[in-house]
């Protein structure tokens, strides 16, 4: 991107990007112009939004000062390439009207090393867009050295360090920066957004120690739990101070969970530090979990909680075929979609927490169930076998004694911070452990090959699995999630080695007893 564009008259090219996941594309703008009856065209597969920027930029530059498009007695002809490439959303409109500001010798600069982005008013200013930390991702890694965005797009953009971000509020405050030289201006590379705990989570809900157990174990090693009991047990209290004792996302990490939500456009100005937390409704439909829909191929929940939690409550009051959806993320850690619009692979690597009942009404064993035997089994197939098989811990939140919950009873202090403490200590332990191992940072992410050479057993425990799966009948999926877990309680307890006693509670978490 080094070398300077020669510009012949009449035409013009400079870069703008597709945002796109797991990355943008980037998009070389050319416009020509030639003698001929007045015609403006724009091609390379734009879709409708795209097509439409014809009009802004026809106002927008009118509103400059400068010669407007439809004033112009000559056929003009933008292309956008690669011309196989869908191109959509308004992020085109800056690189668009620079092009033909370039090609009508309006405006005179270079434009080699530079990438433009932004959605033009007609008055001339611009407007964020979606997805801009995808187009600096992709400004990077194809070379560029400058990238021209949104003053609201600036702060999210430097998050790319190796990029120098230009804030531009106008059209013609980017012809000035463009032509100017003493106008130039960078965004400061930010700052690692502060973190912000919660260090009260564990500590308010009272009891359920076995429960607390279990989401620890799987919040260290990534694993997928379920939680199982009568109603107001605390089932969705746990859930959600899950996120609390997760260690913080890296610096990756959280370009790649800021980027989709970007994307998806529900990023609220900040970058992502802290691990996702996504609750879908019961009633979500089968494009809202996973993806797709009528208006184009956008990432769903399980996208969106990349790197963090996935909260099903109420589990099996989802739809059976969107509950049967999760079967390829949760083992894949990826989403897949082909619709006749196009097709895409999403990350989809969360951590899947569900809430469950015994039966429809809550209470099944005591003299307070009235549901028929049909209508529990019933419930209770909703979650498919090849699902619950993925599910690694089975955890029962039980009843709790009054007196538990007594006003009068001293509340625990520090129990979080401590939890906290503990999962990040074994969560080092397994970077140390998978350092160089391509995909995989937790226990959950292990694959058969990292299971044989990285999750050392014990003859003793070996000999215990070995048993437990032939009288549990675990499937070779349930065999290898068990060392899987295994190795993370032995995690947990600083244990190089697999021994029987963390087999013997892993093995505890596997039965499901519903």
């Amino acid at each position: 991107m080094g070398e300077k564009q020669k510009i012949a008259s009449g035409f013009a090219r400079v870069f703008g990007a597709q945002p796109m996941l797991p990355k943008g594309a980037v998009v070389s703008v050319e416009c020509d112009i030639a003698k001929g009856l007045h015609a403006f065209t724009i091609v390379g597969l734009p879709d409708k939004s795209v097509e439409e920027a014809k009009d802004r930029l026809a106002s927008a530059i009118k509103n400059s000062d400068l010669e407007s498009p439809k004033k112009t007695n000559k056929k003009i002809v933008i292309s956008l390439a690669p011309a196989a490439l869908k191109k959509e959303g308004a992020a085109f409109d800056l690189p668009l009207a620079l092009s033909y500001l370039l090609a009508s010798e309006q405006a005179a600069f270079d434009p080699s090393g530079k990438l433009f982005a932004g959605e033009l008013s007609l008055d001339g200013t611009l407007s964020p867009v979606l997805g801009c930390l995808a187009i600096a991702v992709a400004a990077r890694d194809a070379g560029f050295t400058d990238l021209y965005v949104p003053l609201e797009n600036a702060d999210e953009a430097s998050l790319i360090s190796e990029l120098r971000i230009h804030p531009v509020a106008s059209l013609t405050d980017a012809l000035e920066q463009l032509t100017k030289p003493g106008a130039k201006k960078s965004a400061i590379h930010r700052t690692r957004p502060a973190h912000e705990h919660d260090d009260t989570a564990l500590d308010e809900i009272r009891g359920q120690a076995s429960a607390k157990r279990g989401l620890i174990i799987a919040a260290a090693g990534g694993h997928n739990i379920a939680l199982y009991g009568p109603p107001g047990t605390g089932k969705t209290l746990l859930a959600r101070a899950t996120v609390s004792i997760l260690p913080n996302l890296s610096e990756e990490e959280m370009i790649e969970v800021t980027t989709i939500h970007s994307l998806s456009g529900t990023l609220n100005g900040h970058a992502i530090s802290r691990p996702p937390f996504r609750s879908p409704h019961h009633t979500s439909s089968y494009a809202a979990l996973i993806g797709g829909g009528s208006s184009g191929i956008r990432p769903g929940e399980a996208t969106l909680a990349h790197r963090g939690v996935l909260f099903a409550d109420e589990f099996p009051e989802f739809h059976r075929d969107v509950i049967n959806a999760l079967r390829e993320p949760l083992e894949d850690r990826v989403i897949s979609i082909a619709r006749s619009k196009g097709s895409a692979v999403f990350p989809a690597n969360f951590m899947l927490i569900a809430a469950l009942n015994p039966c429809p009404c809550g209470f099944w064993g005591t003299q307070r169930c009235s549901c028929m035997p049909h209508l529990v089994e019933k419930y209770r197939r909703k979650i498919s076998g090849p699902v619950a098989d993925r599910i690694d811990m089975w955890v029962s939140v039980g009843e709790m004694a009054p007196e538990t919950l007594s006003t009068q009873t001293k509340r625990s202090s520090g129990e979080t911070k401590r939890a906290r403490e503990t999962v990040a200590a074994a969560r080092a332990r397994q970077r140390a452990r998978f350092k160089g191992v391509k995909d995989t940072s937790t226990n959950a992410d292990m694959g058969p090959k990292e299971i044989e050479s990285l999750a050392e057993l014990t003859p003793k425990a070996e000999e215990t699995l070995q048993g437990a799966a032939r009288s549990m009948k675990l499937s070779p999926r349930g065999y290898h999630r068990t060392i899987k877990l295994a190795r993370t309680i032995a995690d947990l307890a600083a244990s190089e080695t697999i021994e029987p006693s963390h087999m013997l509670e892993a093995l505890q978490y596997r039965a499901r007893e519903l």
